[in-house]
């Protein structure tokens, strides 16, 4: 194994909840020295333990560690110009600055892409926004239920006609555009190490959850294909649907080549005695308006059989497909395990089971999965290796430009005995 190919790059993550910490967290683990600053206030994903169903301990935060493992953490008064100074020298020494604060708000600080990139000409500077940094909503809050999720259609479209919309799950916009980041960044990064020149890399939630719809969202504009949100049972591509088996699972096929796959399958569901007919090609079925009396017999032969049958018989022939897991269920996956998507942190209740990222390089070592840094927990560390003196650290402390985690432990719900079984 060589060394972790982010050793030595310098990183300041000013960003909150998921996305862009997130991203500042991929860097990390493939070596890079990540600093996270925070208010005294902290990052607010640190307090969401209870509304997400998880403990409200800092000692056992999983959503916490989920996005910001394998940093340090400073807290900073960025009101006050000593606080400003410490991050400036930090700068001087950075290589990737990220952050999601408001454009505005960055601007007021002198924080912008425009205001550093004279002074730090080699900087990469991140900016991951709700809704990008132009146009009439550029200041709008962004999260990803609304951002990523309603604004762009996706929330809109993908339900059962004649129900309500589907229940959100947090994270999922974010880590998909935390991802698109780190990607922009490392081309930034490389462009920087060949021409000395930094630049800014900009992802909103709004255009990557556009992106990743870019097929239904273009198919659209011409009008051929049904109108969404549409019933499972108008599906296009029967193929392509979920049907519902005797003991009350759902099976997602994905044949996309219908014709293909359709001589094949019919037999599968003991319907061999359709195999040629041409009544329900793909095109027929199409021109014709055939979807439902298609799907219903399809929807019969499943409620045949259990899924664990229909699991067997599926895969046998080599049929894509898959049960539609709950999350209890992926935590036992075997080939989830097989491939590194979960790892094993202890905390003071136990073992959990942690979500890996999902890069994986062959030949390079990725940080091992620890947790996140407490509030403020480097603060000291971090602005000694600045060459600040003990004496100048007791000042700056008294005139509260810092904090530390002996500062902040009792409003984050914190104690010495906790931390010391930790």
């Amino acid at each position: 194994m060589s060394k972790r190919p982010l050793d030595g790059i310098k990183v300041i993550d000013m960003s909150t909840f998921i996305g862009a910490p997130a991203c500042a967290r991929f860097l990390a683990d493939f070596g890079a020295d990540v600093i996270k600053i925070e208010p005294k206030s902290g990052d607010a994903v640190r307090f969401n333990g209870v509304s997400e169903g998880r403990l409200g301990t800092p000692y056992e935060n999983t959503t916490w560690d989920l996005e910001n493992a394998n940093k340090r953490g400073l807290v900073l008064d960025l009101k006050s110009p000593e606080g400003i100074k410490i991050l400036f020298e930090l700068l001087e020494q950075t290589h990737v600055f990220i952050t999601n604060w408001r454009p505005q708000a960055l601007k007021k600080l002198g924080l912008d892409y425009e205001s550093l990139k004279e002074r730090f000409p080699k900087l990469v500077y991140g900016s991951f926004t709700g809704y990008g940094e132009e146009g009439p909503d550029a200041n709008l809050p962004g999260y990803d239920f609304t951002a990523f999720w309603a604004r762009s259609g996706l929330l809109g479209t993908s339900y059962q006609k004649g129900t309500e919309p589907i229940n959100l799950i947090p994270g999922i916009g974010d880590h998909t555009t935390g991802l698109f980041m780190a990607a922009g960044i490392m081309v930034a990064l490389y462009n920087a190490e060949k021409t000395g020149q930094g630049d800014k890399v900009e992802i909103n939630l709004f255009h990557s959850a556009v992106w990743t719809q870019g097929i239904a969202i273009q198919a659209a504009q011409y009008g051929l294909g049904p109108k969404y949100p549409i019933s499972r049972k108008y599906a296009q591509n029967p193929f392509n649907n979920v049907y519902k088996t005797k003991d009350g699972r759902f099976i997602q096929l994905s044949m996309p080549p219908f014709d293909q796959f359709y001589p094949k399958f019919m037999p599968l569901i003991g319907r061999e005695d359709l195999v040629g007919n041409p009544r329900y090609t793909i095109k027929s079925i199409t021109e014709n308006k055939l979807n439902e009396e298609f799907i219903n017999i399809l929807d019969e032969a499943f409620a045949q059989k259990t899924a664990a049958e229909w699991e067997k018989i599926l895969t046998e022939a080599d049929i894509p497909h898959s049960v539609a897991k709950v999350w209890e269920e992926v935590l036992e996956d075997e080939q989830a395990w097989a491939i590194g998507v979960f790892e094993k942190v202890k905390y003071l209740t136990g073992e959990r089971t942690m979500v890996s990222q999902p890069v994986k390089l062959k030949n390079v070592e990725k940080r091992s999965y620890a947790r996140g840094p407490f509030l403020g927990e480097h603060s000291e560390q971090i602005l000694k290796e600045l060459g600040y003196t003990d004496e100048q650290l007791k000042e700056l402390h008294e005139k509260r430009v810092f904090f530390t985690w002996d500062d902040l432990r009792e409003q984050c719900g914190g104690n010495i005995e906790e931390e010391n079984s930790y």
